[in-house]
């Protein structure tokens, strides 16, 4: 019993009906254990296109589809998110930022559990921000922290201040890794990953549409992020890890880095680059999955 979804919601036990209204799915319309029973792997990313290239990459690799397959949008009578499968894998956008992935996996972990899924694996996949690291990096987050270096989710509930854990999976962070040396095509670390509550000031950035400090105290800022563990900044980790932290769910977080911002503040790279660099996330992710499935 270990191994299935744990839901920390004594009330969906007496719902007639569970409606995931942002998938536009729901228990009474769905036969959820029969479209999503299989699925032992979760890939979730920020835009919709990003997670359809995936279902279609990840199909290719596991010998599940055909080049130029089409594949239906499971969640086309919403335009909040965008979900795909192929085998074992489901894919899902998640939007940005830390209230649209928290929607999203409050859903997913619903639809994960009436499905009675067994011994899933949610991973994160996207883009961030790097310190201290060249472009092009690949970053298996170790644990999630705030802007302030705390590994925790810091989240008011009733109106009082609820601290959750933001710790990840280490034993698959270890796993990923692995999997990138036996890529060898870019350079991976494993290293937290700050979570921010926006792009611009969050990030210490110096060209928002408001910014009240200098450069000076930006650069220190990164440095004590860089003294104290961080590699990459982005703005959803932090409870995508506690909420599958919660519910029982081995979590990682894999992104790349599209700029050192110890050097800058915006992406000058070209769009052919920016979208090979897109694809590492999905290579190794892809390969770690044809591991897992015994297809290496």
């Amino acid at each position: 019993r270990e191994k299935f979804i744990h839901l920390c919601n004594p009330h969906l036990e007496k719902m007639k009906e569970d409606i995931l209204y942002h998938f536009a799915l729901g228990t009474g319309t769905h036969d959820f254990p029969t479209l999503f029973g299989d699925v032992k792997f979760v890939c979730v990313g920020g835009s919709p296109s990003r997670m359809k290239a995936f279902i279609a990459y990840i199909a290719e690799e596991l010998g599940l589809g055909s080049p130029g397959c089409d594949y239906p949008n499971i969640c086309s009578g919403t335009d909040r998110y965008a979900m795909y499968k192929v085998g074992p894998v489901l894919s899902v956008s998640h939007g940005m930022g830390i209230p649209s992935i928290s929607i999203m996996l409050h859903e997913l972990i619903k639809l994960l559990y009436h499905a009675k899924c067994s011994d899933i694996t949610i991973i994160r996949i996207g883009t961030s921000g790097g310190i201290g690291l060249e472009p092009g990096s690949v970053v298996i987050t170790r644990e999630s922290v705030d802007a302030t270096f705390k590994p925790q989710l810091e989240q008011v509930v009733l109106g009082k201040t609820v601290i959750r854990s933001t710790n990840l999976d280490e034993q698959l962070a270890k796993e990923l890794m692995q999997c990138s040396k036996e890529i060898g095509q870019f350079n991976t670390v494993i290293g937290n990953t700050m979570c921010t509550l926006d792009f611009y000031e969050g990030q210490g950035r110096l060209d928002g549409a408001i910014c009240l400090y200098d450069e000076e105290e930006k650069l220190q800022y990164l440095k004590n992020a860089y003294d104290s563990g961080v590699r990459n900044i982005e703005m959803e980790s932090s409870v995508f890890a506690a909420m599958c932290n919660l519910s029982g769910v081995k979590a990682a977080v894999v992104c790349v880095t599209l700029l050192n911002r110890l050097e800058g503040d915006q992406i000058s790279s070209s769009h052919d680059i920016l979208v090979e660099y897109q694809q590492r996330p999905q290579k190794l992710v892809g390969y770690f999955i044809k591991k897992s499935l015994g297809k290496v």
